[in-house]
């Protein structure tokens, strides 16, 4: 094993930077350094702390970067400066030797902190358009870690590493389909759809997947749907046989383990789970994502063979119909599919960002 660090990760306020964040702190625990976790205030935060109670935790403010020519520039400076001191008093206390950032505006105050202090820094980037957060970010790294080949070209002034994005531990081994099905109430004959809308909320992609499911009386569906739209579409469902509508999932090994196929947002951390279990999906990006970047992964995927790419804006419940009794009845296609999902993957991410962190030195402080 290589010299016991010390590592602070900032990965929160989102469950695409976090959970990622997790799976790396769990692989660097396992080798025997000590990690702690920053993360923001938001809930799904603090959910995840309590799930993951072996692990240390702390809370920083999470500020997101006004337009440049805003007047509120001027308030978030002086805010960034705040975290930044108040990140560098808690990775003195940690004694750190790296920095790692998962992405967002949650990991630039702890990055900018440890390259002052003369640290290893680095940020992960899973997308394959890297957000402009990271790209500032950057500037303060020894090392980019990508998540998509694609994202090298945006960080030209920067040595990059492709280490693949990481999932969660719990994926790992799934549970039998049996056995997932049983926990949903689904039958084991029928072909199963896992419906997720992602984070940012899903309300006219939640209606045309219900609306489609009524061609559809042999195919089931697992829809979760997110909090704001589950009274919703629980309403519209109820009665229905084989349609199960969940508020949310804190159990995604069983989900993924009852379902076939995936019809879902083109987030970098649903694109990664798809890839590390293989499952053929409809990506249908979130349209307000910002520089449209969910349609930029979904895209690696439809060139890879791995998935169809529908825009929000083109699909109707109809064509979605089609799309789903494609990968229902010809298994050719079905099969094809589920090996360029395969293809994609990077099993071993969390092992090989840890190897890139754990084995670099302290950077010149500024």
């Amino acid at each position: 094993m290589s010299e016991k660090k010390k590592v602070i990760i900032a990965c929160g306020g989102t469950g695409g930077h976090l959970f990622p964040g997790i799976a790396v702190a769990e692989e660097l625990e396992r080798r025997g350094h000590d990690v702690l976790l920053l993360i923001s205030e938001r809930k799904v935060d603090a959910q995840a702390s309590k799930k993951y109670g072996g692990l240390k935790f702390q809370t920083i403010p999470a500020i997101a970067k006004p337009a440049t020519l805003s007047p509120k520039m001027v308030p978030f400076l002086f805010r960034l400066w705040r975290v930044v001191k108040q990140c560098r008093g808690i990775l003195k206390r940690a004694q750190a030797d790296v920095v790692l950032g998962m992405g967002g505006f949650t990991s630039l105050p702890p990055v900018l902190a440890g390259k002052k202090l003369g640290l290893a820094t680095f940020v992960h980037d899973s997308n394959a358009l890297p957000g402009k957060a990271n790209r500032l970010t950057a500037r303060w790294c020894q090392k980019i870690l990508l998540g998509f080949e694609d994202a090298k070209k945006y960080f030209t002034d920067s040595e990059t590493v492709l280490t693949g994005t990481p999932v969660r531990k719990e994926l790992e081994v799934l549970p039998g389909k049996q056995e997932a099905r049983e926990k949903y109430g689904l039958s084991l004959e029928a072909k199963t759809v896992l419906v997720m809308g992602g984070s940012q909320g899903a309300k006219h992609l939640n209606t045309l997947v219900v609306d489609a499911a009524k061609a559809m009386s042999d195919v089931q569906f697992l829809h979760i749907t997110g909090a704001a739209d589950h009274a919703r579409i629980k309403g519209m469902v109820e009665g229905r046989a084989g349609y199960q509508a969940l508020l949310f999932c804190d159990d995604m090994a069983s989900a993924f383990a009852a379902c076939d196929m995936a019809v879902c947002r083109s987030g970098a951390s649903s694109m990664t789970e798809l890839a590390y279990i293989g499952m053929p999906s409809v990506l249908v990006p979130y349209p307000y994502a910002a520089d449209d970047h969910q349609t930029f992964n979904a895209k690696v995927f439809e060139n890879a063979g791995a998935a169809v790419l529908r825009q929000e804006s083109e699909l109707d419940a109809g064509s979605l119909v089609a799309d789903i009794m494609r990968l229902c009845e010809d298994e050719e296609v079905f099969l094809k599919m589920q090996k360029c999902a395969d293809a994609l993957a990077v099993k071993d991410a969390s092992g090989r960002i840890c190897d890139v962190i754990t084995s670099s030195s302290s950077a010149p402080s500024i």
